[in-house]
């Protein structure tokens, strides 16, 4: 039998619906919540409906509530659990290009790299599980003017030993060096040129090192993407489309829309009146391409090649001129599809730096937050045995970074702060992880009480049903995540989940408890285990067992 408070588990704001003009703003608002109460009825689901002090109060038939929501976890549905919502029928789904990460080649993984991979792949990892076809891709920074400083510093300061030894390394000072000179060497910068011609020419000397370093780099790349636990359906790059940016200005030319300035650079005048007030170079000078005019052939070689209903670009703020420039020129051109292309910007972290000072290097970050959380949970007395407590201390720092960068709105800068992104009591992805590991265990430690017939009625109490509520929007929120593609109302849910469960774990013990009471507690701490581990790979998190 089953004993709780007769409180709400439900309350409607009458104020609120005079606000948003639902109902009139003016008269008596008691008689206006009384008459209100009065017209809606009970049914099988509510059980009791009636007025209090401007609020309307909504009790539930509880145990039908438990019967209903934990009904997937009986059948072990567990994986789809708020996907099948009726909430997403008005969703088109199709297929979705996402760009993302896309750093530069021949240089290490800088740390300022690390949102948008990681944004990238919750949008990703979102979108897919709302039923959609993703293609990602790693649109790699691969072609330029910097490559002919490169090539030109390769052939003066390189070492094929070093390339093989420590090659982005190596790759990196060459072209710190390469730099230095041309400041005060014509001869640099006029080597540097011709090499960049020479690739533009396709000529195979300058193509072979190219790809070589292109080679080298992705290579590496991958390796800190496993760590992520990241993938990409296709590594593209600038590079990719050099051939067709001629096509683009030849069509640009011919509708009329190629201008030159008196500079002697090709331009598109984007300015609502025609005055040159607002125009974007696709041109220099001396004939040589853009980043853009190579983004615009990029852009509609995609649509050709992938059909895509939306395609979603990952980067930070500073470039949102760019991207708007981008779709314009687009549209311009007569590709209505332009129109369903988003740019999803980000702010910049600030003071990310590791105990050797200022951080560069992305892997520099995973192997201090590998190493500060494994000197935690050595410190911690609650650690488990693990047979690998260096993954395990590799995916909580993991969950850390993404929880810390994941929790305010994406277009803010925020400061990095190690010590408070590692604990394990505050609203963090250790904490997160802490939970995850602590549902398994209790799951271990009572293997074999699911076999007992479920009884909804046990789970009646106030902390139950809090978890029951708190389930029930997990469709909702990713309804929102969908909407404007912002992971912290996710991050924001998963964590009150967590508190709720810790709440739980106190005043609802299985062990010691009448078998059906134990089962139904099991089932509802299994289903809160299940839609935790679901909205963590969401967000990019791979949950531990133990911890």
């Amino acid at each position: 039998m089953c004993f709780y408070r007769l409180s709400a588990d439900f309350k409607l704001s009458l104020g609120a619906l005079r606000v948003n003009g639902i109902l009139p703003s003016s008269g008596d608002i008691q008689l206006q919540t009384e008459n209100l109460a009065a017209q809606l009825k009970p049914d099988s689901m509510v059980e009791e409906i009636s007025a209090g002090h401007g609020l309307i109060h909504f009790k539930l038939n509880r145990s039908l509530l438990a019967e209903k929501l934990l009904e997937p976890f009986g059948k072990g549905e567990n994986d789809n659990f708020g996907l099948n919502s009726e909430l997403f029928d008005t969703l088109k789904r199709g297929t979705i290009l996402v760009e993302f990460s896309s750093p530069n080649i021949a240089k290490k993984f800088h740390a300022g790299h690390l949102r948008s991979t990681i944004i990238g792949n919750f949008i990703s990892n979102l979108k897919q599980s709302l039923g959609n076809n993703v293609i990602r891709m790693n649109y790699l920074g691969d072609w330029g003017m910097q490559f002919g400083l490169l090539g030109a510093g390769f052939s003066r300061f390189g070492s094929i030993e070093k390339l093989k030894e420590n090659p982005l390394q190596h790759l990196f000072e060459v072209y710190v060096q390469a730099n230095k000179e041309a400041e005060h060497s014509e001869d640099v910068k006029l080597a540097a040129k011709d090499f960049f011609r020479q690739l533009e020419r396709h000529e195979s000397q300058a193509i072979s090192l190219w790809q070589q370093f292109r080679e080298i780099t992705v290579k590496e790349y991958q390796h800190i993407y496993k760590r992520l636990g990241i993938h990409f359906d296709e590594y593209s790059g600038e590079s990719c489309h050099q051939a067709q940016t001629q096509e683009v200005v030849q069509e640009l030319q011919s509708r009329g829309l190629l201008k030159i300035s008196e500079k002697g650079t090709g331009v598109v005048d984007l300015s609502p009146n025609g005055d040159m007030s607002n125009i974007c170079t696709v041109l220099r000078s001396d004939g040589t391409t853009l980043y853009i005019t190579r983004d615009i052939a990029a852009a509609i070689s995609r649509k050709e090649k992938y059909c895509f209903d939306e395609m979603i670009y990952v980067t930070d703020k500073s470039q949102e001129n760019h991207f708007s420039q981008l779709f314009q020129i687009l549209l311009t051109m007569g590709n209505s599809w332009a129109e369903r292309c988003r740019h999803v910007s980000f702010g910049l972290v600030q003071g990310m730096k590791t105990r050797t000072g200022e951080v560069v290097f992305l892997e520099d970050v995973l192997d201090e937050a590998q190493a500060r959380m494994l000197h935690n949970m050595n410190q911690s007395k609650t650690t488990k045995e693990l047979e690998n407590p260096k993954e395990t201390a590799e995916k909580v720092g993991i969950s850390a970074l993404i929880v810390q960068d994941f929790k305010g709105p994406l277009q803010s800068d925020y400061k990095f702060d190690w010590d408070r992104m590692l604990q394990a009591q505050g609203d963090t992805g250790v904490f997160l992880q802490y939970t995850h590991a602590r549902l398994c265990s209790i799951m271990r430690m009572n293997e074999g009480v699911e076999a007992a017939v479920f009884n909804p009625s046990c789970l009646c109490e106030r902390t139950s049903v809090t978890i029951l509520q708190h389930l029930l929007r997990y469709d909702e929120v990713l309804y929102q995540s969908d909407q404007d593609l912002q992971p912290k109302h996710l991050v924001n849910f998963l964590l009150k989940l967590c508190h709720f469960v810790a709440s739980a774990h106190r005043e609802l013990p299985v062990k010691g408890s009448p078998p059906d009471v134990a089962q139904a507690r099991l089932r509802l701490f299994g289903g809160a285990r299940s839609v935790l581990a679901s909205g963590m790979r969401i967000l990019g998190i791979t949950p531990v067992q133990k911890m």
